[in-house]
């Protein structure tokens, strides 16, 4: 029997939670957790929000997003986040502000006011409206993360946004030649190669609503960012990497475009999975998106200068590790060479739509 064709039907669907109302209707939407941080999350966010559905309208869609959740990173110690988490002794909010504008409406004035940056003014210049309106939530209420879903809410955001811990955890960084380098900026700033992150307090503990959206996801993402700042980072909270080795859903690596000065330089595709294996004490990826795209000599000339190049897709090596490569066109070149979000969101909704079967 069609369950819309009567009105008993129709009401015992309004009272139903949105997953029983999706298996009711024969439709099978998806729970998607995406984990990372910087411009690499903002910019993935904004192709999977498209894919979002709100409750009237997933009765006649079929695969697309019921639940989104951005898990992020709270290391940050510099610019106006970094500002703010002296002053205030308060959680960096800039990845998070990040993520709450990519999941808001393009174009909403609310969100252009979030993403202002003064640009004088004593004590002002150089902070983002968004992070000092977050700032003063936290203040009011007393509790970041209770700030974040307020803010979220007065954004209206496709998506709920976590931070990955509510500890105020510092990286400490062990560079190649034995030395010790502390606080993101610094690793960031510094000229020698990461070879291994560690956080301060080591058993920093994840958020509880992380660990859920990552349990209860069908389709897991962790990527494209800095290798270490903006991923590992994550990954190195108490509970994440367990979380992810027993997720149900599908896991997925987002590889990303270019190398990056201390963080990746010289690294393949599959020395950046080898790199995370290294910090998660064990495999928690079933497929690794990578690009394969052919960038154009001035693009090419233009990273070069800055000891930057694309990452090489060594296919076979990645598959060696046990996890599936899908390769492809998934970069947008500009300025700046971004991943194309259209593109990667129609690869990871496959993935998700596929269900069960695509696990290896």
């Amino acid at each position: 029997m069609n369950l819309l064709n009567t009105q008993g039907s129709k009401d015992l669907l309004q009272e139903s939670s949105p997953e029983e109302r999706d298996l009711q209707a024969g439709v099978r939407s998806l729970r998607v957790a995406a984990i990372g941080g910087g411009t690499g999350l903002s910019t993935l966010l904004r192709g999977l929000c498209h894919h979002v559905v709100t409750p009237p309208q997933r009765l006649a869609l079929r695969g697309q997003i019921s639940n989104l959740a951005a898990i992020v990173t709270v290391t940050d110690d510099g610019g106006s986040s970094g500002r703010l988490r002296k002053e205030f002794n308060m959680l960096p909010p800039g990845d998070l502000r990040n993520c709450m504008v990519a999941l808001s409406e393009e174009g909403d004035l609310l969100a252009k006011l979030f993403a202002y940056r003064f640009r004088a003014g004593d004590g002002l210049e150089g902070h983002n409206f968004g992070n000092l309106f977050v700032a003063a939530l936290t203040e009011i209420t007393g509790d970041f993360g209770h700030a974040i879903q307020l803010s979220s809410k007065i954004l209206a955001t496709r998506g709920s946004i976590y931070p990955v811990t509510t500890a105020n955890a510092t990286l400490i960084a062990r560079m190649e030649d034995g030395s010790l380098v502390r606080g993101e900026t610094r690793i960031t700033a510094s000229k020698l190669r990461i070879e291994e992150l560690m956080l301060d307090p080591p058993d920093s503990p994840a958020t509880p609503e992380a660990i859920e959206a990552i349990e209860k996801a069908d389709l897991i993402t962790v990527g494209p960012g800095s290798l270490y700042t903006s991923l590992i980072t994550n990954l190195l909270v108490q509970g994440v990497p367990a979380a992810l080795a027993n997720a149900r859903g599908v896991r997925v690596y987002i590889c990303n475009l270019m190398t990056q000065a201390n963080e990746s330089l010289g690294l393949s595709a599959s020395e950046h999975i080898e790199r995370i294996y290294e910090h998660t004490r064990g495999p928690v990826f079933d497929y690794a998106l990578v690009n394969t795209t052919a960038f154009s000599s001035e693009t090419l000339a233009r990273y070069a200068a800055e000891g930057a190049s694309p990452i090489a897709a060594d296919i076979e090596r990645i598959e060696s590790l046990g996890v599936r490569c899908i390769a492809g066109d998934f970069a947008s070149e500009g300025n700046v060479v971004r991943h194309d979000s259209e593109s990667v969101t129609d690869a990871l909704m496959d993935l998700g739509n596929a269900g069960p079967y695509a696990k290896p």
